[in-house]
């Protein structure tokens, strides 16, 4: 039985259609004083072997949201409870970055691991935290699906990674897309401002397509700042793919201002512009 968290409930019902998998309804309730309450009804008539939780954790309340649904399939008697967390939140605090500071990552997968048999990720900032689990836990790579909402014939393509670390990500789209050459940007943080600088590589991009392929748009502040770089080169067209459309704040109108062909994620986290779903290849995982 599948059972999503609120901030995935599109995910949830492709899953359960892609496993063949039943879908649970889900009634979620906040009470006055912001105590939140999850229901499951289905779990109140039939306890299945199985339970899988499908839950984003973009918001406090979806994190508890998640515990809560663990906590109502082991409640329900069910023998594995499997939880699938298509974006986890606090995955890039994967470190204490400055003296006095937590490892949230390592935080929040403990709380995770409390109340399940087995964890299924998919494509966290760092595959290191894998490890923070206390029970077994998969990474799914996703992120050749982010080849399906592409325009069928772009012009010479050049898959483009905003750094060296996110190539193997531009390589896997550029391989699902079946043509293209693979280049990467140069990228440093300034970890006490936040400030990012980017340097452009020597790839040409004159007259060409250029896909930009990342694993998280937050801000867009970086991504922005890649468009503005090809744009000053004389790109042809620039579409921009990330396998997390967070896009928090107003990160929709810098991506826009600098001037945006395409903008696509998937449904690990529910967005306008999650045009395609990861929901097969979790089930190949599950």
């Amino acid at each position: 039985m599948i059972l999503p968290g609120s901030a995935s409930q599109a995910l949830a019902a492709a899953l359960a259609d892609a496993t063949d998998e039943p879908l649970a309804t889900v009634e979620y309730q906040t009470f006055p004083d912001g105590e939140l309450l999850v229901s499951v009804d289905a779990l109140a008539e039939e306890t299945p072997e199985r339970a899988v939780v499908v839950a984003s954790t973009v918001t406090s309340d979806a994190h508890l949201e998640l515990l809560q649904l663990q906590d109502a399939a082991r409640e329900a008697g069910v023998d594995e409870v499997v939880t699938v967390v298509p974006y986890m939140g606090y995955a890039r605090q994967d470190s204490a970055f400055k003296a006095g500071q937590p490892v949230s990552a390592r935080a929040v997968a403990a709380a995770v691991s409390s109340g399940t048999d087995r964890v299924v990720l998919v494509n966290p900032h760092e595959e290191a935290i894998a490890e923070f689990f206390d029970v077994p836990c998969d990474t799914v790579d996703a992120a050749s699906v982010l080849a399906d909402p592409l325009p069928p014939k772009l012009a010479d393509p050049l898959f483009l990674s905003p750094d060296s670390g996110a190539i193997a990500l531009a390589e896997t789209v550029r391989d699902a897309y079946g043509t293209g050459d693979v280049d990467y940007f140069e990228k440093e943080r300034d970890y006490d401002t936040g400030d990012v600088e980017v340097s452009p590589s020597d790839a040409g991009v004159e007259d060409r397509d250029v896909v930009l392929v990342d694993d998280i748009i937050a801000t867009g502040s970086t991504m922005s700042e890649s468009i503005d770089v090809l744009h000053e080169r004389g790109v042809g067209g620039v579409f921009v793919t990330c396998v997390h459309p967070l896009l928090a704040a107003n990160a929709r109108t810098k991506l826009a201002s600098a001037g945006v062909d395409g903008l696509y994620g998937t449904d690990t986290i529910e967005r306008d512009v999650s045009t395609a779903s990861v929901a097969n290849v979790l089930a190949e995982t599950l």
